[in-house]
């Protein structure tokens, strides 16, 4: 907290104008490049969706595939930012590098560990996420080519991370905008055979996916090596094998690896729990995450942003400046939460019109979306508490505990139950899966607010 001239604290808001200055700046650019990452799912999503639910479901199936590799991506580049956002603060850019080439080699052994088992065992792999052999044959579709984007994307989001710790986010907006563009105009060709191009459907869909990767990597690629002027990178410093920091960089990020494999494969149990139930519930909650990240995209890139100007403040031992800081942070979340579970419900009915879905499907997307308005104020408040503010600190164990005590031993067994031995509706069954959202606000507050998390990750 701050004093203002009359001597009167203020509660919530710091008059520090460098947490502004450093926050929302950094708050517009990433929330851009993930709204515009988004985009390019809901695009699928819809196009799909018009096309037929089959391919809407199989399509589904594989996303949390994608899903997976994405938590596994995110816990490397978490790392890559908190420890580089520390040494940015600091002034120091060399160890940034080093940072950076070790975060590329363990997303690119992860790319492949995926590619490999996705290509070789696609029927298996879908097989785990339901027993309709239909939506299975259809994903493997997808799954076939889509699988050559993991290697691809696992280096571009190491890079783009990398970037976000020394406060440069802009070339991954531009990243992504471009992506938008390319897989509109490729779905809209390869889905439905439109300007003379084959009608392939599914199998559009994912070559639309995997050209539009290949054009993100360049174009990361060609910043890095040419344009950036904060780290000037050079090929060789971008591939090289330094050990140096090898120590440090895992023993920030393993937990938060960890912790992203196990979340991914949580999201597939739950994907798993949804298939086993009806088509319909795989298509509606298709649907329904799908609108609710989007509308959420804001609270999520809160995480990104808070993590970088915590990390960049312990850096610079500004550390008076913690406690303002995180308490303007934490009213910031609340408000956009409200805001996100407002859209959320207010337009619920709008967006499920455009899908050409079942009855039953339709139905069940208005019920989801609007469970998932209410779930929202505590996404947007606990995510970016727990992976912004306090990993950003330097605390990065904390986050991928609570989530993962909180998925396995509540949300999993509790929603199973409710799906296969109590036989609920769906929607008691999503509620479960959700739940956690909220329930983690309560250990995430307290958390916070102690303000033992504050630990320098840097060398002398």
């Amino acid at each position: 907290m701050t004093e203002n001239t009359s001597g009167m604290k203020l509660r919530f808001f710091t008059r520090d104008r460098r947490l502004y200055s450093t926050f929302f700046p950094l708050l517009f650019v990433i929330t851009l490049q993930q709204l515009a990452a988004l985009t390019v799912n809901m695009v699928d999503n819809i196009m799909l969706g018009s096309y037929t639910e089959l391919a809407l479901s199989g399509a589904t199936l594989v996303n949390q595939i994608q899903y997976t590799l994405q938590q596994l991506a995110s816990g490397i580049g978490v790392g890559i930012v908190v420890l580089g956002s520390q040494y940015w603060g600091k002034k120091d850019t060399e160890p940034i590098k080093s940072i950076i080439s070790l975060g590329i080699k363990a997303g690119l052994i992860i790319g492949i560990l995926f590619f490999t088992v996705s290509f070789f065992m696609p029927v298996k792999v879908l097989g785990l996420l339901t027993n309709d052999t239909l939506i299975v044959a259809e994903g493997v579709k997808y799954l076939k080519i889509i699988c050559y984007t993991y290697i691809i994307f696992a280096v571009s989001n190491s890079l783009m991370y990398s970037l976000q710790s020394v406060e440069t986010a802009s070339v991954g907006t531009i990243m992504s905008i471009s992506t938008i563009f390319i897989n509109m105009c490729l779905n809209y060709c390869l889905i439905f055979g439109n300007l003379g191009f084959p009608e392939l459907g599914i199998r559009g869909a994912a070559i639309a996916t995997l050209l539009s990767r290949v054009v993100e990597l360049a174009i990361i690629l060609i910043y890095v090596l040419f344009i950036d002027k904060k780290l000037k990178m050079t090929l060789r410093e971008l591939i090289r094998f330094d050990l140096t920091y090898v120590k440090d960089f895992f023993s920030t990020s393993s937990m938060l690896l960890l912790s992203g494999g196990m979340w991914g494969i949580a999201q597939a149990a739950q994907t798993a729990i949804l298939g086993h139930i009806s088509a319909a519930a795989i298509a509606a909650n298709s649907i329904a995450v799908i609108v609710y990240q989007t509308f959420t995209v804001v609270g999520s890139s809160c995480a990104n942003a808070a993590s970088i100007t915590i990390g960049k403040t312990v850096g610079e031992e500004k550390f008076s400046l913690i406690k303002p800081y995180s308490t303007t942070l934490q009213a910031v979340f609340v408000i956009i939460g409200v805001i996100s579970a407002t859209l959320i419900f207010s337009l619920k009915g709008f967006i499920v019109d455009f899908y050409s879905i079942s009855a039953e499907a339709k139905e069940l997307s208005l019920k989801f979306l609007t469970i998932l308005s209410v779930v929202s104020i505590g996404s947007c408040y606990q995510y970016p508490a727990a992976f912004g503010i306090v990993a950003g600190g330097g605390d990065t164990k904390y986050p991928a505990l609570v989530d993962n005590i909180f998925m396995w031993f509540f949300t999993i067994p509790f929603a199973a139950a409710s799906a296969f031995i109590f036989s609920f509706p769906p929607v008691v069954t999503f509620c479960l899966l959700k739940a956690d959202q909220l329930l983690k606000c309560i250990p995430n507050a307290i958390k916070v607010n102690r303000y033992r998390w504050i630990k320098v990750l840097t060398r002398k």
